[in-house]
């Protein structure tokens, strides 16, 4: 009896096992299907989507909340699009604070980081940051998160190069094409330094054409270096930029308140004050320029904090893109009367 009820428990638990898996096998073309599909879905939104962010105020500089997306008409090259992305501030922000921490900063680091721990406080809870130091070398001291101890910590860390160099201009391109591109929603810079490059790859030029074309606002915050402080501020200079970075806005109220860069092992810089390069990055990327004394750090954190929550986000997408690297223009207009309109201004069609 026992060698018959052996074979006769084999044979029902190699019928459950056979059973289960023609199961999973046919099973198996939908899941790896449904799983395969999704991905795509994804990849061909975030390629094709045209994220613009827009910042609407009046008169008297006063943020216009609350618009519908029928105030709202938003120009590819001249053509009107439709708006399929509307976002009045309610999408997390994704912000990335970048500080200098070159040897000029060593007299002023210390209220850089209590301005900087204080800009946290101002932050949603899901909104995400992250702290980013660049001298000789950049160091992302945290990711990009809503940990507020992380992020604490990061700054904390935060400390003067031990080597002359800043390479501000490759530390603010990787940001931006490394860390926000790949992010869809509401993303800015804050960077804060003296303009001042020393030692880059990235060319002066090459990162501004990049920037304009990028879907972050930069909030640019400077300051005078170490050495030039007892001199008072810069004298305004021409700023030797390409015609087409040229603005034909009006001039925009500045918020409270020059170096070299160049190539490394390659030719110099052409002489780009960084007082103005600062202000231009700003510009075409629908940010704000600050400057003042780092004292006043704490005032002008909780400034950006405030225009960051009243950002709107538009988006569409290109009925007939044709990759062929052009830049295309972005224009928004919003139909109020007095009022101004700050949004990025190109896109690359690649």
């Amino acid at each position: 009896m026992t060698r018959r009820a052996f074979p006769r428990r084999f044979a029902w638990r190699s019928l459950f096992l056979f059973v289960g898996l023609c199961a999973s096998l046919c099973g198996a073309p939908s899941t790896i299907q449904g799983q395969s599909q999704e991905p795509i879905d994804t990849i061909k939104i975030d390629t094709n989507l045209i994220s613009v962010p827009v910042i609407v105020s009046d008169r008297e500089n006063r943020y216009v909340r609350d618009l519908k997306i029928e105030a709202f008409k938003l120009f590819d090259n001249q053509v009107e699009q439709k708006i399929a992305v509307f976002d009045t501030g309610e999408e997390p922000l994704n912000v990335v604070l970048m500080l200098d921490t070159s040897l000029s900063t060593s007299g002023v680091l210390d209220d850089i980081k209590k301005a900087a721990k204080a800009f946290l406080k101002e932050l949603r809870p899901q909104d995400r940051a992250m702290i980013v130091t660049f001298d000789w070398q950049e160091q992302k001291l945290t990711t990009l998160t809503s940990n507020r101890k992380e992020l604490e910590s990061g700054i904390k860390q935060a400390q003067v190069g031990k080597m002359a160099g800043t390479v501000l201009y490759d530390s603010l391109m990787d940001v931006s094409s490394r860390v926000l591109q790949p992010i869809r929603g509401r993303k800015a810079i804050i960077l804060l330094s003296d303009g001042n490059d020393h030692g880059s790859v990235v060319t002066p030029e090459d990162l501004l054409r990049s920037e304009s074309e990028a879907d972050a606002m930069i909030y640019s915050i400077y300051y005078l270096p170490e050495g030039l402080r007892f001199l008072g501020p810069p004298r305004p200079m021409r700023f030797p930029f390409p015609r087409r970075f040229d603005s034909t806005t009006p001039q925009r109220p500045r918020g409270p308140g020059g170096g070299q860069g160049g190539r490394r092992g390659g030719r110099r810089g052409l002489g780009y004050d960084g007082h103005d390069l600062m202000e231009k990055l700003s510009e075409v990327t629908g940010g704000r320029f600050y400057e003042g004394e780092t004292k006043n750090l704490k005032e002008t954190f909780a400034l950006i904090a405030e225009e960051l929550r009243h950002q709107y986000r538009l988006g569409f997408y290109p009925d007939e893109l044709k990759r062929d690297g052009s830049v295309h223009a972005l224009s928004v207009k919003v139909d109020l009367p007095d009022v101004s309109v700050r949004s990025r201004r190109e896109y690359l069609a690649k």
